[in-house]
C-alpha cells in the first residue's frame, strides 16, 4: 500500500489535527482521545495512513499524551530547538506529519524510550479490522485480546 500525503487527506483533517500535524502543534495534555486508550491494534498517521505504533508498545507514562516504547516503522527523527529546548521531534516518514517527540525516560524494560505522541496525529485501527484495512502484515506486532 503506498502511503502519501494528499491534498484531499489534509482537507479532511479537523482544525486540531491540522494544527498538530501540519503546523507542528501540541495538543493540551490529558485531552487527546488516545491518552488512556489500550485496545489491541495499531496507530496510523491520520494523514497518510502509514502504520506508526502498536498497542503492544504503548504504556501509561502519566505525561498526558499517548506514550510508546518504539515505533513499528515509518517514523523519522529530527533535531528540534524550538521553545528554548533541544529535543528530538518525530514525524511520519511518508506523510511528513508532526507526531510529537521522543525522550530517553521510558521504561527500561521496554528499551528506555518514550515516544510522546499527539492523539490528533493518529488514527487507531482495532486488531479485528487490521486485515480488512490492509494492515494484516502487522498483526504479529499486536497482542490478542
Amino acid at each position: 500500500m503506498p502511503y502519501q500525503k494528499t491534498r484531499e487527506a489534509v482537507e479532511r483533517l479537523t482544525p486540531e489535527q491540522y494544527r498538530v500535524t501540519q503546523q507542528n502543534g501540541t495538543e493540551r495534555p490529558f485531552t487527546g482521545e488516545y491518552d488512556h486508550h489500550f485496545e489491541p491494534g495499531i496507530y496510523v498517521d491520520v494523514v497518510s495512513g502509514e502504520p506508526l505504533f502498536s498497542s503492544s508498545q504503548k504504556f501509561n507514562s502519566g505525561c498526558g499524551w499517548p506514550s510508546f516504547a518504539k515505533p513499528i516503522a515509518n517514523v523519522t527523527e529530527h533535531r528540534d530547538t524550538t521553545h528554548g529546548m533541544i529535543r528530538v521531534e518525530v514525524r511520519s516518514q511518508h506523510g511528513d506529519s508532526h507526531l510529537g517527540h521522543v525522550f530517553p525516560d521510558g521504561p527500561r524494560a521496554m528499551g528506555g524510550l518514550r515516544y510522546c505522541i499527539n492523539s490528533a496525529s493518529l488514527r487507531f485501527v482495532p486488531r479485528a479490522q487490521m486485515q480488512a484495512e490492509g494492515y494484516g502484515d502487522y498483526l504479529d506486532q499486536v497482542e490478542e485480546n
